[in-house]
């Protein structure tokens, strides 16, 4: 089992000025404001995970971290 810190950070977790964004369906955005991918995560009812946190920018998707999680 995976402990809180193995954990990506999401949404308001993340405290980058920019972020790379990779969309729920794996189309690059490129690099955006980390509030304004955080606010198009919340449009679409889904959540900014960063994935990629080493990159500069740290790259973010937006998807459903619940169902992401689960599988």
């Amino acid at each position: 089992m995976k402990s809180r810190s193995d954990e990506p950070r999401m949404n308001e977790q993340i405290r980058v000025d920019q972020v790379r964004r990779v969309g729920a369906d794996g189309e690059r955005v490129g690099v955006v404001s980390t509030n304004q991918a955080q606010d198009m995560a919340r449009e679409a009812g889904m959540d900014l995970v960063e994935v990629s946190p080493d990159a500069a920018p740290p790259v973010c998707k937006i998807l459903d971290y619940g169902i992401y999680k689960y599988q």
